[in-house]
């Protein structure tokens, strides 16, 4: 009875999290991974290279490359494969953060999206790169995929230049460093009129959303029936989603941007 004990409660943590980082060194994670090439004309393998301009945010030995063929598809990507490669994970507040380093010689987007094992997937998100002919790392916000279906996720699908205008040529992108963190990470705050609201920048006072609101708290009396801003998500205090309840301290986030901490007791 000890031994099944032991082994139930250890599959969760065997079969849920994702592998951080991916940094496709050797020894590391994503160099030995069985990426699929799709929609890409001939379908070029995903090449694992010398780090060819190891300098500025990168300096990694390894690095992956993307070939995208001239009449391939604007979404042109690469895959890992189902069962085997990430693992079995799902989106929470410690990892709804990706971020990637590129180097492209072009602005197009960059796409991301995560696919359950049995192949249903939310759409991918997409953001541009900003410079061309150097390493950049792009932020991908996942927060509000948190708890949508589908929960479970076991492959990551990588767009490296969905670009819907035409190629004239091979595009080369080289991508590296793939990270999973928390949403806290990606701005900072600054309580103004008792509310907190993100700067998208670091010079914001606080850090992250929590240390903002329990400031802002505990400076003045807040009317919680003022606000009449749409709430969009309420997690406890560890940042997990959950519906309003009285007496307990929860986080309020709002359309705007703005966010509060609540005690209701009415």
């Amino acid at each position: 009875m000890k031994k099944l004990l032991f082994i139930f409660t250890s599959l969760p943590l065997f079969f849920f999290g994702q592998i951080n980082p991916i940094n496709f060194e050797n020894p590391g994670v994503g160099s030995a991974w069985n990426w699929t090439v799709f929609e890409n004309d001939d379908n070029p393998i995903l090449e694992i290279i010398n780090n060819p301009i190891s300098s500025g945010i990168n300096t990694s030995k390894t690095v992956a490359k993307f070939t995208a063929r001239r009449l391939g598809q604007p979404w042109a990507g690469c895959e890992t494969l189902h069962g085997s490669d990430i693992g079995l994970f799902s989106l929470d507040s410690s990892n709804c953060i990706i971020k990637i380093m590129v180097y492209k010689n072009k602005v197009s987007d960059v796409g991301i999206k995560f696919v359950d094992p049995t192949s249903a997937a939310q759409p991918e998100i997409k953001i541009a790169n900003t410079l061309v002919n150097q390493w950049e790392e792009l932020v991908f916000d996942f927060s509000s995929r948190i708890g949508v279906f589908p929960i479970l996720k076991d492959q990551m699908v990588i767009f490296p230049d969905f670009d819907l205008n035409p190629r004239y040529d091979d595009e080369v992108v080289l991508f590296d460093n793939i990270t999973f963190s928390g949403f806290i990470d990606l701005v900072s705050w600054e309580c103004t009129n008792n509310i907190c609201t993100p700067q998208n920048n670091n010079i914001g006072s606080f850090s992250d959303s929590l240390s903002c609101v329990n400031f802002c708290l505990q400076s003045s009396t807040v009317d919680f029936n003022y606000n009449k801003k749409k709430i969009i998500r309420i997690s406890n205090i560890l940042g997990q989603e959950s519906s309003v309840n009285k007496y307990i301290p929860q986080i309020y986030f709002y359309d705007d941007g703005t966010v509060e901490k609540k005690l209701l007791k009415y």
